[in-house]
């Protein structure tokens, strides 16, 4: 069992869920209860990574922030270090490729929220930011809930897009999956198949714990 390659995934994980956690709320519920020109348009861009092909979003990523582009110039000249093959990149990454993950379950979450109880909690001399703290984030909680482990559960599986940025780096890129694969390669099946089961477990957990949660919720509600 590599150990170092589960403390990685784990970590990359905690930190894109955490990142995207106030990014989705914000732009979910801009895409819920706005509308504006070029909305579709702009949807569409946030969900391309749930459909593209992973070496696809890899290449554009890895052109995007390579050394030979604009931005992997500025920021080896800015920070001497390169966006490529190393934690940092790999956490931009994944904070694009889980950008969909984190989004579009909020969005419903915040569309299900009737007008009306905005408009009341308005009537009532509650602020923005009151009504978001005290109504809006309180009946969007499941769906935030979803796309938290869901973002989470994707970054710990997530294969393609990890290679291409980050290739296989022990204890700085080799994340669960690139260390299953590796295993593979090495036609270590024993290896291969204790990590797959582990990956199997976490991601099946996860997945349990963001459905009875939101049950619950539900059933409280009721």
């Amino acid at each position: 069992m590599d150990w170092t390659a589960l403390k990685l995934s784990v970590m990359l994980a905690v930190l894109t869920a955490a990142i995207l956690l106030p990014v989705g709320i914000f732009l979910g519920r801009i895409f819920a209860w706005r509308a504006f020109r070029g909305k579709a348009l702009v949807e569409a861009a946030f969900t391309l990574p749930l459909v593209l092909p992973p070496t696809v979003l890899g290449y554009y990523l890895l052109a995007g922030m390579g050394d030979a582009s604009w931005l992997g110039q500025w920021v080896k000249s800015t920070f001497g270090t390169s966006l490529v093959f190393n934690f940092s990149g790999l956490l931009i990454a994944s904070l694009v490729f889980n950008l969909p993950f984190a989004i579009a379950p909020m969005q419903r979450a915040f569309e299900a929220i009737p007008v009306n109880v905005r408009h009341a909690a308005a009537c009532c001399g509650m602020s923005r930011w009151r009504t978001l703290w005290r109504i809006e984030l309180p009946l969007a909680w499941p769906g935030i809930l979803s796309a938290m482990v869901m973002t989470f559960a994707h970054t710990l599986g997530e294969f393609g897009v990890v290679l291409m940025i980050g290739g296989s780096i022990p204890g700085e890129t080799q994340t669960i999956a690139v260390a299953i694969y590796d295993r593979v390669q090495a036609f270590d099946s024993e290896a291969a198949g204790r990590m797959s089961a582990l990956l199997l477990l976490l991601s099946l957990a996860a997945i349990a714990v963001s459905y009875t949660a939101t049950n619950r919720m539900s059933r409280r509600r009721a």
